[in-house]
C-alpha cells in the first residue's frame, strides 16, 4: 500500500512538473509581448479587438498570450504593480480551471485579474467569490482601475445594498461578492414573482478566493431564505435545560469516541422520563420530546461558552471554528439554537417559514467553470479532486521560502505550557521582534492577554469580540515590537508586512529574525495550522514557527495522545517541554484521521442533500421558464402558478426537515436512514405537481381571468412580506442524527423498555 500510494505521489509530482514547465513556456511568451512602447489607446485598442474576437467565439486559449500581456502592462501602468512570472504562471492555471496553492503573501489577488479579464472578454460575466465583504470591496478597488482601462466594467456587492444597487453590481463584467451574499440573492431570485426583481444573471466562470475555507470548511452550510421570525416558546426551551443539567456525564450519559455527540444510557433515559413524565421516551409519539432532550444536552455538554459562541447584546452569536471570528447570521438548526438560547436564559427567535435553501457546495456547482486560490489546499487536494473534479497545482514561492518551522514543544500540562509561552513571548519581544500568537478560542486568547499583561508585555487582541477590528490590528502585527494575539487565520485575507511596510522597519525586524509564529494548540485540520505558519515567511523573508502543545489539550485528551508516552512522563507534572519525538507522529497521524473523518461526515450530509438539491433544480427550471415567459401564460395564470409552485416547494422543505430530525429512528427497525429518507421525500416530492395544478386551478376559477395586480393583492397571491437570510451550522445536524450515536447499548436499552416493561409490569415513570 505504501508502495502504491508513493508511485501515485510520484506521478502527479512529474504530472505537476510537466504543467508548470508548459506555465513557465508560455509566461515567457507573455513577457516577450513587451508593450511599454504602446500608448494608452493602442493598448485599450488591443482590449477591444480582443473583446470582439471572443463575442465572435474565438476561444479564449488563443487569446490568453495577448489578453495577460495586456493585464501586465495595466497593471504597471495604473497601479504600478509588475505581476512575477510565478503570478503569470497561477493566472494561467486559473483559467485551465485548476485550483491553485500559492504562498500567503505571493500576490493571489493580482493573479486572478488575468483569467478574470480573459473569461470576460466573453460578456457573459466574471464572479470572484471572496471570504468576507471587507475583502470584496477591497479587491475590487484595488484591483479595478487595471479593468476599467482595458474597458471592462467591475464591482463589488456589498451586504445590505439595494435590489437596483445590486443588479447594476451583477451586470458589471466582473463581480467581486462573498460566497454567501451570491448564494443569498441566487435564493431571493429563487422566490421572486417578477423577472424584474431577480438580479443574478446566467452563472458563467467564478474564482474562488481562500478556496479551502469555502469549498471544503464552509461548503455544506446550507444558506436559508425564511420568512419573518417568530419567538419561541422560552418556558418549553427552560424544561429541557433543567432536564439536561441534572443529568451526570458517564452516570446518565456517554460520548462517542470523537466526543462529538452525546447520547443517553439506560439510566439516564429512566431518569429523564422521570423528570419528564413521559413514558418510554423512545415511543414515537415521544420523538419531539427525545429530540429537545438530545439538543438540551448537546448544548449543555458539548457547545462552550467563549470557544463555540459568545453572548454579546443579549444575543447568542455563533464563532466559526476555522476563523475564530464572529459567523454573522450564523443559526444552529431551530432545535439546538433554542436549547443553547435555553441554557444561557435567552430568548430565542424560531427561524420562520423556510421558502428556499441551498448549500455552498450546490450553488457553487452551478457556475458551469469554476477555479479556486488559497495557500493551503495540497493537505485536500483528494477531497478537492472527489467533489469538485478539481485538481491542485502547487505554484512555486517567487523567492525561496526561508522560513524556519520548529519542531513542536510538548508540554505535560497546561499549566506549564501557558508558563513557557508567557516566558517565551517575554524573552523574544524583549528583541523587539514582532510576535504572532494564534490561539483556539476566544476564551484562551482572553486568558492569554491576561497573562501577558500581568508579565508587562502590551499585545493586540484580535478574537470575535473585536473583529471589525482586524484588518487594521493584522496590518501593524509585523511591526517592531508587536504582539499580536489572534484566533485561527484562516480568511484573513491581509498581508503581515515586516515593518508594517516601512523599509527601514522592516530591515530591523528582518535583521531580528523576521515575524514570530507562535501557536498555541494544534488543530483538528493541519490546513488550518500550516495558515498560521503561513504569515510568517511570505515573498522570502526571514521567519520563524512553532507550536506549543500540552497532553491536556482537546486534541490530545480526546484521542488519548497522551497515552503515547510511558506513565513516568504522564504522571510527572513538570515545567520542561518533553523530548519525546513519538508524539508528533502521533498527532500529526490524528490530524489526517479526523480530516478522513470530516471528509466522511461531509459525504454523508451529501447523501441527505444532494436529492433535496435535484429536485430544486427540476423545479427550478420549470419555474424559471414560467417567469421568464418562455411558457407561454397570460400574466394571472404566471402569478398563479409561480405563487403555488413556492407555496407548495416550502411545505415540502418543512417536510424534509421534520424527516430528517427523526430518521435516524429507523436504524432500530434495522432500515438505512439514508434509503429511508430518499424513500421518503421521494414520494412527498412526486405529490406537488399535482397539488400545484388542483390549487392553480381552484384559484383561476376565483380570478375569473382577471389580470387585476389589486385582485392578485386581495387573494394573497404575492410575496412574503418579509424575508431574512441565514446559515445553518449543519454538521450539529448530522452529529445529533448520526447513526452512530445509537451504539448497542443505547439499542438495547430501547428494546428492555419496550418489550420487557409490560412482561415485568415497570413502572412507566
Amino acid at each position: 500500500m505504501n508502495l502504491a500510494v508513493k508511485l501515485m505521489r510520484e506521478f502527479k509530482d512529474r504530472d505537476t512538473r510537466i504543467k508548470l514547465k508548459g506555465y513557465r513556456h508560455k509566461a515567457e511568451l507573455i513577457r516577450k509581448r513587451n508593450l511599454e512602447a504602446w500608448d494608452d489607446q493602442r493598448l485599450q485598442a488591443e482590449s477591444l479587438r480582443l473583446k470582439k474576437e471572443a463575442e465572435s467565439g474565438t476561444p479564449l486559449d488563443e487569446l490568453l498570450v495577448d489578453a495577460y500581456a495586456l493585464v501586465c502592462e495595466a497593471a504597471k501602468r495604473t497601479l504600478g504593480l509588475q505581476p512575477y512570472d510565478v503570478q503569470i504562471m497561477a493566472a494561467i492555471a486559473l483559467h485551465e480551471g485548476f485550483l491553485i496553492e500559492q504562498h500567503t503573501g505571493e500576490g493571489k489577488t493580482l493573479s486572478a485579474v488575468m483569467p478574470a479579464y480573459l473569461n470576460a472578454l466573453t460578456g457573459e460575466g466574471v464572479h470572484v467569490l471572496t471570504f468576507n465583504d471587507y475583502l470584496a470591496h477591497r479587491d475590487a478597488k484595488w484591483m479595478g482601475p487595471i479593468y476599467r482601462f482595458l474597458g471592462l466594467t467591475v464591482k463589488s456587492v456589498q451586504a445590505g445594498m439595494g435590489l437596483s444597487e445590486k443588479r447594476e453590481a451583477y451586470a458589471a463584467d466582473i463581480t467581486y461578492v462573498t460566497a454567501k451574499e451570491a448564494g443569498f440573492d441566487y435564493l431571493r431570485d429563487t422566490i421572486a414573482l417578477d423577472e424584474a426583481d431577480t438580479v443574478h444573471r446566467p452563472f458563467h466562470y467564478v474564482i474562488v478566493d481562500e478556496a479551502d475555507s469555502l469549498l471544503l470548511d464552509e461548503a455544506r452550510v446550507p444558506l436559508v431564505i425564511a420568512g419573518e421570525p417568530g419567538s419561541s416558546n422560552k418556558s418549553y426551551g427552560i424544561r429541557f435545560a433543567e432536564v439536561a443539567g441534572q443529568l451526570k456525564q458517564d452516570e446518565h450519559y456517554d460520548f462517542d469516541e470523537f466526543k462529538r455527540n452525546v447520547y443517553l444510557n439506560e439510566a439516564g433515559s429512566a431518569k429523564a422520563e422521570s423528570l419528564l413524565g413521559c413514558g418510554n421516551l423512545y415511543e414515537s409519539h415521544n420523538s419531539h420530546l427525545l429530540s429537545s432532550l438530545n439538543c438540551a444536552l448537546h448544548a449543555e455538554s458539548l457547545l462552550k461558552k467563549d470557544v463555540d459562541y459568545i453572548v454579546r447584546d443579549g444575543k447568542i452569536e455563533l464563532i466559526d471554528e476555522y476563523t475564530g471570528r464572529v459567523a454573522e447570521n450564523r443559526h444552529l438548526p431551530d432545535g439546538l439554537q433554542a436549547a443553547l438560547a435555553a441554557k444561557e436564559g435567552l430568548q430565542s427567535l424560531a427561524g420562520g417559514k423556510i421558502l428556499g435553501t441551498i448549500t455552498l457546495q450546490h450553488f457553487l456547482s452551478l457556475y458551469p467553470k469554476i477555479c479556486g486560490m488559497t495557500a493551503t489546499a495540497l493537505a485536500s487536494a483528494m477531497e478537492f479532486e472527489s467533489i469538485y473534479a478539481l485538481q491542485v497545482v502547487q505554484i512555486p514561492p517567487n523567492r525561496p521560502n526561508i522560513r524556519i518551522d520548529h519542531p513542536h514543544r510538548i508540554y505535560t500540562h497546561k499549566e506549564a505550557k501557558l508558563k513557557a509561552l508567557v516566558q517565551e513571548i517575554s524573552s523574544v519581544h524583549r528583541t523587539g521582534r514582532p510576535i504572532l500568537i494564534g490561539t483556539s478560542s476566544v476564551g484562551e486568547s482572553d486568558m492569554l492577554a491576561e497573562a501577558l499583561a500581568a508579565a508587562d508585555i502590551p499585545c493586540h487582541v484580535l478574537n470575535a469580540k473585536n473583529d471589525a477590528k482586524e484588518a487594521e490590528i493584522i496590518a501593524k502585527a509585523g511591526e517592531i515590537g508587536a504582539v499580536t494575539v489572534s484566533t485561527n487565520m484562516a480568511g484573513r485575507g491581509v498581508d503581515i508586512r515586516l515593518g508594517g511596510g516601512n523599509p527601514t522597519q522592516a530591515e530591523v525586524v528582518a535583521k531580528l529574525g523576521g515575524l514570530y509564529v507562535i501557536g498555541t494548540h494544534m488543530h483538528e485540520s493541519v490546513r488550518i495550522d500550516n495558515q498560521l505558519r503561513g504569515r510568517s515567511g511570505r515573498q522570502g523573508d526571514p521567519g520563524a514557527s512553532v507550536f506549543f502543545v500540552s497532553l491536556e489539550d482537546e486534541l490530545i485528551l480526546q484521542f488519548g495522545i497522551d497515552k503515547a508516552i510511558p506513565p513516568m512522563y504522564r504522571d510527572l507534572r513538570q515545567e520542561e517541554a518533553l523530548g519525546e519525538s513519538v508524539l508528533y507522529s502521533k498527532i500529526t497521524h490524528i490530524q489526517r484521521v479526523i480530516m478522513g473523518q470530516n471528509f466522511h461526515i461531509r459525504q454523508e450530509l451529501n447523501c441527505y442533500s444532494d436529492m433535496v438539491e435535484e429536485q430544486r433544480r427540476i423545479l427550478y427550471e420549470e419555474r424559471l421558464r414560467i417567469l421568464k415567459g418562455e411558457t407561454k401564460v397570460g400574466p394571472s395564470e404566471q402569478r398563479v402558478r409561480l405563487y403555488y409552485i413556492d407555496k407548495f416547494w416550502a411545505e415540502h422543505l418543512a417536510y424534509v426537515s421534520y424527516i430528517r430530525e427523526s430518521i435516524h429512528l429507523s436504524k432500530l427497525a434495522n432500515r438505512n436512514p439514508i434509503d429511508e429518507f430518499h424513500t421518503q421525500i421521494i414520494q412527498a416530492y412526486e405529490q406537488i405537481p399535482a397539488k400545484v395544478n388542483r390549487a392553480y386551478s381552484n384559484m383561476l376559477a376565483k380570478l375569473g381571468g382577471s389580470n387585476d395586480p389589486a385582485k392578485w393583492e386581495e387573494f394573497g397571491l404575492k410575496s412574503p412580506t418579509s424575508t431574512w437570510t441565514y446559515i445553518i451550522n449543519d454538521q450539529y445536524m448530522e452529529y445529533l442524527q448520526n447513526p452512530g450515536s445509537w451504539n448497542p447499548g443505547t439499542i438495547i436499552a430501547y428494546w428492555i423498555r419496550k418489550v420487557l416493561r409490560p412482561v415485568f409490569g415497570w413502572s412507566e415513570f
